[in-house]
């Protein structure tokens, strides 16, 4: 009892009202993912509007290679923020320290692998992520820049939620944003001012990832409020790092499935686009845009999710489980009304969005319309799974996290995309969208119930 005393007086994640620490840690939070999921949004705007929809094309061939270093980023610094919130709950600070230290090298290591693989076989994982002779000239320009910053997107990324986790979700906030900003300016000025097309967009979006990581580094990373980063600290311990992956399992699995998904979608809807009167481009590239736009919306639930990460975290780990269940009721129901408002928008006024992307052909829009209202049919109730799978990561079960993670994307969206085009055509790819969303709704709930009641 003394020990939890001590533990709370220390940190105001076991005292505070849960209503205002949720939105102290998670307003920065969907800030952060929300400026991180526009890094990819403004380029496609831009280029849209400066290239066409080829070029937009393009960038969603190279998405899936971001969105691996991403998984691998997320996996080490949500793993690594979890792994802050439970060692400071149980008041050990030195082994959060040894966690931290040991993420911090290994998201440098990744980022370097990554850039050296995709610079030597920038053309082959094109052509696997569903390039066309039309889109590759676009990709292969586009990506091999984009590989350059790497480095520094793991960086920002991955240390954004250690921040967070450390008490500081204002300064992980002003990173992204500054590094948006500069995204923000480069992006037409290289683009219409330059002249430097699709290769403009991508240094566009380096420069931004440099700014934020340099931010992380320099101003911040020994200055961590709650441990203190001493050099033996940088040497990874193999237990400490194999706690932390698992425990950031769940974010590494959401987006490996999401370029999986990416894969098996683009080269599906060029497969039976191009026997439809859409062609081969159209779909890819509207599906694209669809599936970025509502990785916005995904990006605020998993913003106010992980936000509120430290918060299921210190209070697990301190025993205090009350303060866990009304910060998940909250979660849950910020989330659902952030979804339902996007569900509207997206079935109610879908142009109005698209055509922020460009103006094409009357085909063009034709499908992007049906895209966005079929595909994103059930996204209102995505909030159940999306932040359940971060609840159970923040209270250390890797493995309901990993299971929630996996099954909308893997378990049945997959399936779906296969099955439903022998029989409906290009516009069975769009279809299998809500079927998955309502299967993975049913075991969210299903797993949330089970948990909660075991939890005294």
């Amino acid at each position: 009892m003394k020990m939890e005393q001590t533990i709370e007086s220390k940190n105001p994640l076991g005292t505070e009202p849960v209503g205002k620490l949720l939105l102290q840690f998670s307003v920065p939070g969907i800030i952060c993912m929300v400026v991180n999921a526009l890094y990819n949004i403004v380029d496609q705007v831009f280029i849209g509007r400066g290239i066409g929809y080829l070029g937009n094309g393009a960038t969603n061939v190279i998405m899936p290679m971001t969105v691996i270093a991403l998984a691998l980023a997320l996996m080490l610094g949500d793993g690594a923020a979890a792994y802050l919130s439970l060692k400071l709950g149980a008041n050990e600070p030195e082994h959060a320290a040894e966690g931290v230290g040991g993420a911090s090298v290994f998201l440098v290591i990744v980022g370097v692998i990554l850039a050296v693989i995709y610079l030597i076989f920038t053309k082959p994982l094109c052509m696997l992520f569903g390039a066309t002779s039309e889109t590759l000239p676009y990709a292969l320009d586009y990506g091999r820049i984009i590989a350059i910053g790497l480095p520094f997107s793991c960086i920002s990324v991955g240390y954004s939620g250690v921040i967070r986790a450390d008490g500081s979700p204002k300064f992980s906030m002003a990173g992204l944003l500054a590094g948006s900003v500069i995204n923000l300016i480069c992006d037409p000025l290289f683009i219409f001012v330059f002249k430097w097309g699709i290769k403009g967009a991508a240094i566009a979006t380096i420069l931004g990832q440099f700014v934020n990581a340099a931010m992380c580094v320099w101003y911040y990373i020994f200055r961590l409020r709650h441990i203190r980063l001493k050099k033996e600290y940088l040497r990874p311990r193999l237990k400490a790092i194999e706690k932390i992956c698992s425990m950031g399992v769940s974010s590494f699995i959401t987006q490996m499935s999401i370029v999986l998904v990416m894969a098996v979608s683009n080269n599906l809807l060029v497969k039976y686009g191009a026997m439809s009167i859409y062609g081969a481009e159209i779909p890819m590239t509207t599906m694209g845009i669809t599936m970025k736009v509502n990785q916005i919306m995904i990006a605020v639930v998993i913003g106010l999710a992980t936000g509120a990460q430290p918060i299921f975290g210190f209070n697990y780990g301190s025993g205090q489980t009350d303060r866990v269940k009304k910060t998940l009721k909250i979660t849950l129901i910020i989330a659902e009304s952030v979804l339902i408002c996007a569900f509207l928008l997206f079935q109610f006024a879908p142009m109005s969005v698209v055509s922020i992307f460009g103006s094409e052909s009357q085909l063009y829009n034709e499908f992007a319309v049906k895209c966005m209202r079929t595909f994103l049919m059930l996204c209102c109730i995505n909030g159940f799974q999306l932040v359940s799978g971060i609840f159970f990561q923040a209270i250390g079960k890797p493995a309901f996290s990993a299971i929630l993670s996996l099954s909308r994307q893997v378990l049945f969206l997959i399936p779906a995309m296969f099955i439903l085009p022998t029989f409906m055509g290009v516009e069975g790819v769009l279809w299998a969208g809500p079927v998955a969303d309502g299967m993975a709704f049913i075991l969210a709930i299903t797993l949330l119930t089970i948990n909660l009641r075991k939890m005294k």
